[in-house]
């Protein structure tokens, strides 16, 4: 009686010897690959432990049985290493039958059983109390089964046969209530809640994030199971921040980020079901406040989640993209639900926002958060604080003001950044001036009744003071991205400062063309008619604009050239001839054709004479421009010393 007792010791022990023998070899082969590089060609061959004497022929059979490549005398064969990454690297067919099966297994099973369950229901066979009983003793069942083959070391089928088992749970609770109304929805609640909860808590005891997301797909998936079709806001926003929180909890103490995304994505999708089937204006506030509350949660979750000490790029970005993508939705929720009251709220409701993202930005820094981390969430929050104080300017403020402050945006930002020296406030505030002069000068449209002193010249003369502090400050520094930012916002600071000044001389003469009128009702000459006399006022008036126009232009070229001598600025007086010649362009093709003779002679001789004296300037070389010149003086001065 005692022998197959003894044959069953005999063949564990064997087992053990065998186990034993395999790890020793993995874990020579792993030594082995990892010094391969550094050890000499021929190194001495491993010696292994002799087998005892009473497995010895046992064990003999095992070791013919391992492939000759794990018993390579040369370490550095590629063979070998090709074994030991085909170990740590499993192939794609691995994965497809290992993970994908198991998953589409997991499906398939639950619509066989969903299947069955109808079936039954629909033959009568099992009674609907009987039904969900067998439901609820079969998923217990198989969750409990599942932990015989996760103590054995089968992972993945283990998690397999509870995703199940938990299903079948929800599952049976769901018909309970929903189909045969055994039990009421305060009891199919907790019921469900209880499962959540279960799940919850293996998947912290076995360090496990699929079980918790397991958890936390049932949790935001009871409120749609039990749903009733009321407006019950405060249970189910209630229900939802206690799942959040859970979630904050776990991935403060696990570094497992998925389940911020998963959590996060629930809390939008019962929240918007609810909002576009119930919300009105008197629940104004208490949504808001929901909605504020889920914010917070979502925007102190990057802060604290721990992160693992390796993990792939697109993990690490998870708690960027989840604060980026809350403070967005949150903005538009609060927009949404505020603007149909009063808009200017909104434009205090960004402020705000921009404060928060600003203490939240500094609050990076006191945290233990790996640098790189830290450095793309404070950069992203301080982003979104200008965002939201870029929002709130257009919301706020209207027509033109808009366009002022952005440019005041602009300024104070260049100067914080300057004082910081922070690179990345420059980019905000190059974008911040970019919108007010691209709204300037395509948007914005003014109505002046004075010339020079009105509105219109107040926000060139602003953006122009912008771009002059751009370029000051940017020639300040000697990297080739500032001289060339300084360039542009030269070029545009004459650009739009001759714009104004063209738009003056466009508005000046219909202004005077409409005082001049009624107060000559009668024409000048007795057989004139009142047509031709109004055509001839206007005719007068279109030369005198368009004279103005050529000695703008002449003089505003002619500063510059001056500007340019005297700051010796090939730059600026590279911008001055630019100018000028296409001042001479107007003259001698339209002036010549449009004007009068005796603006036409003015035009002719006041651009003639500007012309010789910049010629003149430039032949002389007062100012030491030619390179010639500069060589001749340096060595004079050379010889003097």
């Amino acid at each position: 009686m005692d022998t197959p007792h003894s044959d069953l010791e005999a063949i564990r022990q064997i087992l053990a010897d065998l186990t034993t023998r395999i790890y020793r070899i993995e874990r020579r082969l792993q030594m082995d690959a990892a010094t391969a590089d550094t050890r000499p060609a021929t190194a001495a061959k491993p010696v292994l432990p002799t087998p005892s004497a009473e497995t010895s022929s046992l064990s003999m059979q095992a070791e013919t049985q391992v492939p000759r490549v794990a018993r390579d005398d040369n370490p550095a064969t590629p063979r070998m290493s090709y074994v030991v990454r085909a170990h740590s690297e499993p192939d794609l067919e691995a994965r497809i039958g290992s993970h994908w099966l198991n998953r589409i297994g997991i499906a398939a099973l639950l619509i066989g059983i969903s299947y069955f369950l109808k079936f039954a229901f629909d033959s009568n066979w099992i009674g609907p109390a009987g039904r969900v009983t067998i439901g609820l003793l079969a998923g217990i069942a198989m969750v409990a089964w599942s932990e015989r083959f996760r103590t054995r070391g089968y992972m993945a089928f283990s998690y397999s046969l509870k995703a199940v088992g938990v299903g079948a749970m929800y599952l049976s609770v769901w018909a309970a209530f929903q189909v045969y109304a055994l039990i009421p929805n305060s009891v199919a609640f907790v019921m469900m809640l209880a499962v959540t909860g279960a799940t919850a808590a293996m998947a912290w005891a076995q360090d496990a994030q699929i079980l918790a997301a397991f958890a936390l797909t049932g949790g935001f998936s009871t409120p749609i199971l039990l749903s009733t079709g009321q407006n019950r806001e405060v249970a189910l926003f209630a229900y939802v921040a206690i799942l959040d929180l859970a979630t904050l909890v776990l991935v403060r103490f696990k570094p497992w980020r998925r389940l911020l995304v998963m959590s996060y994505g629930g809390t939008l999708l019962l929240y918007f079901g609810w909002y576009f089937r119930f919300y009105n204006r008197s629940e104004l506030n208490l949504t808001l406040a929901f909605a504020t509350l889920f914010f917070a949660i979502f925007a102190i979750a990057p802060l604290i989640t721990l992160q693992p000490e390796t993990e792939p790029p697109l993990l690490a970005s998870i708690p960027a993209v989840v604060a980026f993508v809350n403070a967005s939705v949150y903005f538009l929720q609060a927009y949404a639900m505020i603007q149909e009251v009063d808009k200017t709220y909104m434009a205090w409701f960004a402020l705000a926002l921009a404060a928060v993202y600003v203490v939240l930005s500094r609050q990076v820094h006191n945290r233990s958060i790996a640098p790189g981390a830290s450095e793309r969430l404070h950069f992203l929050h301080l982003a979104l604080a200008i965002g939201f104080i870029t929002v709130a300017i257009p919301i706020r403020l209207d027509a033109h003001w808009i366009t002022i402050g952005w440019f005041v945006e602009a300024g104070v930002l260049l100067w914080v950044a300057n004082r910081i020296e922070s690179d990345f406030l420059n980019v905000f505030a190059l974008g911040a001036l970019a919108l007010g002069v691209v709204r300037l000068l395509l948007v914005d449209n003014f109505y002046t009744t004075q010339l020079i002193f009105n509105l219109r010249m107040a926000t060139y003369a602003v953006a122009v003071a912008v771009l002059g502090a751009v370029a000051w400050y940017a020639s300040k520094r000697e990297d080739d991205s500032a001289r060339t930012v300084a360039a542009v916002a030269v070029v545009a600071l004459n650009a739009l400062a001759l714009i104004a000044l063209t738009w003056e001389v466009a508005d000046y003469y219909p202004r005077q063309m409409v005082a001049v009128r009624p107060a000559r009702s009668m024409p000048a000459r007795p057989m004139q008619s009142a047509a031709a006399y109004y055509y001839t006022d206007l005719r007068h008036f279109d030369i005198e604009r368009d004279f103005t126009y050529s000695a703008l232009w002449m003089a505003y070229g002619a500063m510059l050239m001056v500007v340019g001598f005297f700051r010796r600025s090939a730059f600026v007086r590279w911008q001055a001839l630019i100018l000028i010649a296409a001042t001479i362009v107007k003259v001698f093709v339209y002036d010549v054709s449009q004007l009068d003779r005796g603006y036409r002679i003015v035009s002719f001789i006041v651009l003639g004479m500007l012309l010789l004296a910049i010629s003149f300037v430039y032949q002389r070389d007062w100012l030491q421009l030619s390179a010639t010149t500069a060589a001749r003086h340096k060595i004079e001065s050379d010889a003097g010393a």
